[in-house]
């Protein structure tokens, strides 16, 4: 049974019946918003926003007031874990994360430094605190960190992976090596989504975003042990979602790791994925980002098309299949956020409305 204000986003992650599937999107705080864009320009760039508590707070606030989104997710971003680690970092424009020197053998490795998120990420905590004083009761706070695997990703390619051939000459090359990395950052991890529950973080979501280009046989052997270590470790501390992008042939395995939620990508289609493995998780999804770049209007049938095919079963969060594309309209957001709503009055209900 739910309680009187416990955010609806809790509730589906709890696969309670709900009036409607609450929603939220990833990288809802970003770059399409132009209050968003002022502050960047008032922080002086993207990486001063992320480590400064109040600016970060105001950038994950700046969507829950703007479209009355069920949940905040911190702003912040996954490679601050390896700046806290003594890994140089920027943020290029144009170009995006640049860690200059890629760890490539033992030695870059072994020099890595073990993390206390409470002395090394201060601005964390203290970010998710200031967000917690003044977000609404029904509305969920999520906290979030890279896996080991994405993390190692960008660590050993010195930025964005692409196909990640420094990495996998590492994984295969060097297993041993290689295991003392993930082994490293599977602690940073999870003592960093530890410390957001500490700070108020009500749900955590595990982001595993390039290991999804792995083979089924090397997911399991390279990938998988630490992040069911990492979701084990956090069990009935907060709930865990774990997203990993272009992972439809590997969901069944991560859905064995027990999260209490997984998160799809566009490719997979929903209904099925209920049929699949509605029983035994919530599921997070997943309009096609792209599809806001069309119009309000399309926005919202698609996305009720979706609801359509969920069917009203508990365990359902609205949202999309990877992060809001920079060239969105902030008005197909709206519209995307509104078929959630709308669900609620009858149009596409989600347990305790029943289906119409």
């Amino acid at each position: 049974m739910s309680t009187p204000n416990e955010p609806l986003l809790l509730q589906a992650l709890a696969r309670k019946p709900t009036p409607r599937p609450p929603v939220w999107l990833m990288r809802q705080a970003g770059r399409y918003m132009a209050e968003y864009q002022a502050l960047r320009a008032q922080a002086g760039g993207f990486l001063e926003m992320a480590t400064n508590a109040a600016y970060a707070a105001e950038v994950t606030l700046q969507p829950v007031r703007r479209f009355d989104v069920d949940a905040a997710i911190l702003f912040s971003d996954i490679l601050l874990p390896l700046q806290a680690m003594g890994m140089d970092l920027r943020f290029d424009p144009g170009r995006g994360p640049v860690l200059p020197r890629p760890l490539r053998d033992a030695a870059s490795i072994d020099g890595l430094r073990a993390v206390s998120p409470h002395k090394h990420l201060p601005y964390v905590g203290e970010a998710l605190r200031l967000v917690r004083a003044e977000l609404d009761r029904d509305k969920a706070l999520l906290g979030f960190a890279g896996a080991p695997f994405t993390l190692a990703a960008y660590a050993v390619e010195g930025g964005a992976p692409g196909a990640g051939m420094n990495l996998r000459a590492l994984m295969y090359r060097h297993t041993a090596v290689f295991e003392n990395l993930m082994g490293k950052l599977a602690e940073v991890v999870t003592s960093h989504l530890r410390y957001q529950v500490e700070c108020g973080a009500q749900a955590v979501v595990l982001f595993d975003t390039w290991a999804g280009q792995l083979a089924r046989d090397d997911f399991m052997d390279f990938v998988a042990p630490w992040n069911e270590q990492i979701l084990k470790s956090l069990q009935g501390l907060a709930p865990r979602m774990v997203f990993v992008r272009d992972g439809g042939h590997i969901m069944d395995d991560v859905v064995a790791w027990k999260p209490d939620a997984v998160a799809l990508d566009w490719r997979i289609p929903i209904g099925a994925a209920f049929d699949r493995w509605g029983d035994d998780v919530a599921i997070q999804g997943n309009l096609d980002p792209a599809v806001l770049l069309s119009t309000p209007e399309d926005v919202n049938a698609r996305a009720r098309r979706l609801l359509d095919a969920v069917g009203g079963r508990p365990g359902h969060v609205l949202s999309l299949g990877h992060g809001v594309l920079k060239a969105t309209d902030p008005e197909c957001v709206a519209a995307f956020v509104a078929a959630a709503k709308e669900a609620g009055n009858g149009a596409a209900g989600n347990g305790a409305a029943g289906n119409g």
